[in-house]
């Protein structure tokens, strides 16, 4: 995997609205995959802080989600 996929991935990753999902169908990384990636990319307090964060996020999870939920931001979010 290139520096570039893994540098996305990670972005991907520390974003509250993507799901796990939406890693896995751009680059076949399952959740736990993402996981292990993140343990090996990540500093040791920074994978800490990222997994207390994510284990409390529906939004991570699309079959979790409130069934109008549908894309990666909210739709209030200004766009630079």
């Amino acid at each position: 995997m290139s520096p570039t996929d893994i540098s996305r991935i990670i972005e991907m990753a520390w974003e509250d609205r993507t799901p796990f999902d939406a890693i896995e169908s751009q680059f076949g990384l399952n959740e736990s995959a993402v996981v292990a990636l993140m343990r090996s990319e990540m500093k040791r307090s920074s994978f800490k802080m990222w997994r207390e964060r994510m284990a409390a996020r529906t939004t991570k999870h699309a079959a979790l989600r409130k069934p109008g939920v549908s894309r990666h931001r909210e739709v209030n979010t200004r766009q630079a």
